[in-house]
């Protein structure tokens, strides 16, 4: 069994929280320890916790109004005794999803630009970043919005130099190895190479994100009659 690492430490997020670092830099082994933390801090069911969101490096612990308490002190033993106890396996957390993606010129507003910059075609680019398999290291910045670990190295480009103010709900959008998908219009400034029909964020929905930390992700091309198709189901 591999060795946990150690927090580095925990900080406050305010009054009733805390954030238990692990790591500043992304690391994938850390990444999938923060997940499987933040699912046994989750069953272990301890009244005093509102909810636990796992990071990239970390994981934010928020108590309950009614707390009373030290919440730095209680967020570090709460980690310790989760720790000690074993945390769950990876391949039991999360759940599969499957993104279909059209990457036609008209939803794909960066594919040139990145078909020049990578001197690969675009064609090869939607197969290459179709081929991957994915996992959601973390969903913020917005709502709904997960960073996805797994791209290609060969697709690999650094953020835009200059961030669109809006970028359309749906866009499949890369940027260094990661993937996301934007959950509604938002400004951003990574590279849109397609668009999937699918709503990933619906704040009426039970589950309101299509993601959550630790799905499988796959994505699925499709032509623009299927996506078309798909968008009218939603």
């Amino acid at each position: 069994m591999a060795r946990l690492p150690k927090p580095l430490g925990v900080v406050p997020l305010g009054d009733l929280a805390a954030y238990v670092e692990f790591s500043r830099t992304l690391d994938l082994e850390v990444n999938s320890v923060a997940q499987r933390l933040a699912a046994a801090i989750v069953a272990s069911g301890d009244a005093r916790i509102r909810d636990v969101v796992p990071a990239l490096g970390g994981v934010a612990v928020h108590f309950d109004p009614a707390f009373e308490g030290d919440v730095l002190q209680a967020a570090a033993q709460l980690v310790e005794q989760c720790m000690k106890k074993g945390l769950p396996d990876a391949d039991d957390l999360g759940r599969d999803v499957d993104v279909p993606v059209c990457y036609d010129a008209e939803f794909a507003l960066d594919m040139k630009e990145i078909s020049e910059k990578l001197k690969l075609p675009a064609e090869e680019i939607a197969q290459r970043h179709a081929a991957g398999r994915y996992r959601v290291l973390m969903v913020g910045f917005a709502p709904g919005h997960p960073y996805i670990g797994g791209l290609d190295p060969k697709l690999a480009v650094p953020r835009r130099d200059a961030p669109r103010a809006i970028v359309p709900a749906g866009s499949v959008a890369i940027a260094n190895q990661q993937t996301v998908v934007y959950p509604y219009a938002i400004p951003g400034g990574w590279s849109v190479i397609g668009r999937t029909p699918l709503i990933s964020f619906d704040a009426m929905r039970p589950r309101p994100s299509l993601f959550a930390a630790g799905d499988r992700v796959r994505f699925r091309a499709i032509d623009k009659r299927e996506f078309l198709a798909l968008r009218e189901r939603q």
